[in-house]
């Protein structure tokens, strides 16, 4: 009965998806409207599709997991991740904005490459689109494979199955709608996630016996580490520990598919109405998914993987049919999350390696085809290459954070630097929160285990070696 339940929920969610992208297909004309939907985002959209595209599997998967198996020291990533909305909601959105409008601007390297000319545009410009399309196929891929684990486990589906299905479905409706059926499903989305980041919390808490009973099980199930806000770490190594998880913050700033939000907003009155309504968003979602990890590892203490701590708490504190209800609905929220993600890959595909100003008259047509290349890499990925959500995610999360956050800033606040540093900034980014996070080298792993976390390098250093670059690159704006 409940299996049943769950997937006629999943049809009928799935249609429901489809139908939202033919009614945007009416009002998408041209690239711009299919990559930034004619500027004309309101408060609501523009907030819960924002919230929802920088949470999706990661958040309600990856979260949860990583505080039943980190305990206490989770609080920090919540920390980290609602201090960089509130940053960029309130510094970045009014000024990306407007320069957004002022200046037309359709994606987030085309700020990036905004003022240089001739082989250092072309340079900068194919960079950067490379670094968004490796970045967000394993991105898209740790979607995937959110939703494939699920079904494979609900419906005993094989993951290859499960996978392709999801991705053919959110194919079709982003093909058809582009940015307004991606913003409008992604609204309806972030509104079940924060149902049931408010629903599930308040049922485990009562599960474990209230405040009282969730402070005596978690002292009983877990180790000094666990009750620890440093975890393991003392000393420089625990303020190392501290200031590496915050530092997730500093990934909101290089985010294609967020920042593309704020470049869509209709106006300044929108902005400060969803900045409101985001921040409440960030906290009830965030903040109740670290709870939702630590009160599962009080009562699913044994559950084989902490990234299945979610659906296994529904599963237990439910009645069937209702599990089934809510474990559909939250699935096909992370499963089509991924099209935020799969737009922005495509506008670098499109728009800013110039296929569409090449072949104007087939520029939807252009646009669409760079949808389906990067669903066809996503599922490889997903398919031949697994790996923790958590872990796949956030890597791509730091690694476009550390690419195109400094320089990004700088655009905004209008600091001028010699093409070579945004070029040198980009690269570095780049490639250091990868090689960090590979934390390759006799020397690197005996200096980080003796002096800090590879948080610390990973989501730190390479933020700051890509901001003195910048520094040193800086020019007079006179």
């Amino acid at each position: 009965m409940a299996t049943s339940v769950m997937l006629w929920t999943l049809i009928i969610y799935k249609i429901g998806l489809i139908a939202v992208g033919y009614f945007a297909q009416k009002r998408t004309h041209d690239s711009a409207d299919f990559f930034l939907g004619g500027r004309a985002l309101g408060p609501w959209v523009a907030a819960i599709s924002y919230s929802a595209s920088s949470s999706s599997a990661w958040t309600l998967l990856g979260m949860s997991g990583a505080a039943f198996v980190l305990g206490l020291p989770a609080i920090w990533l919540v920390c980290g991740s609602v201090s960089g909305m509130i940053v960029a909601w309130v510094f970045v959105a009014p000024r990306l904005m407007r320069l957004s409008h002022e200046r037309q601007l359709i994606t987030l390297i085309d700020l990036l490459a905004l003022d240089c000319q001739g082989h250092w545009k072309r340079s900068i410009t194919l960079c950067s689109a490379l670094i968004v399309l490796v970045s967000f196929s394993f991105y898209v891929a740790a979607q995937f494979q959110g939703a494939g684990n699920t079904f494979q486990s609900s419906f005993d589906l094989p993951m290859r199955s499960s996978i392709i299905l999801g991705a053919a479905i959110i194919l079709v409706y982003t093909l058809l709608g582009g940015f307004w059926a991606v913003s409008l499903t992604d609204t309806i989305q972030g509104l079940l996630m924060a149902f049931a980041a408010v629903i599930l919390p308040l049922a485990a808490l009562f599960a474990v016996g209230g405040w009282s009973g969730f402070v005596t099980g978690l002292e009983a199930v877990s180790t000094p580490a666990q009750l620890s806000l440093s975890g393991s770490n003392a000393g420089l190594a625990a303020l190392g520990f501290v200031v590496g998880i915050f530092g997730v913050a500093l990934g909101t700033f290089g985010q294609p598919h967020l920042l593309v939000r704020f470049m869509a907003l209709r106006d300044a009155r929108a902005l400060r109405q969803a900045r409101v309504i985001t921040i409440v968003w960030f906290v009830l979602v965030f903040g109740g998914m670290c709870f939702v990890g630590l009160a599962g590892h009080i009562l699913l203490p044994q559950i084989g993987n902490p990234e299945n701590i979610f659906f296994g708490l529904i599963e237990h504190l439910f009645p069937p049919v209702l599990a089934a209800v809510l474990v559909a609905a939250v699935l096909s929220a992370i499963m089509s999350t991924a099209d935020s993600q799969l737009l922005a890959g495509a506008s670098a595909l499109a728009h800013d390696l110039g296929l569409t100003r090449r072949w104007p008259q087939a520029n939807l047509l252009i646009s669409r085809l760079a949808i389906v290349a990067l669903v066809v890499v996503a599922v490889i990925v997903a398919l031949q290459l697994p790996a923790s959500i958590f872990d796949r995610a956030l890597l791509a999360w730091t690694a476009l954070g550390a690419a195109f956050g400094p320089l990004m800033l700088f655009r905004i606040a209008a600091i001028r630097v010699a093409p070579w540093g945004a070029l040198g900034a980009i690269i570095s980014g780049f490639g250091l929160a990868v090689l960090f996070n590979l934390n390759p080298g006799d020397f690197t792993q005996t200096w980080i285990h003796a002096h800090a976390s590879p948080l610390l390098l990973e989501r730190i250093g390479s933020f700051v070696v890509g901001t003195g670059i910048l520094l040193a690159a800086r020019r007079s704006t006179a």
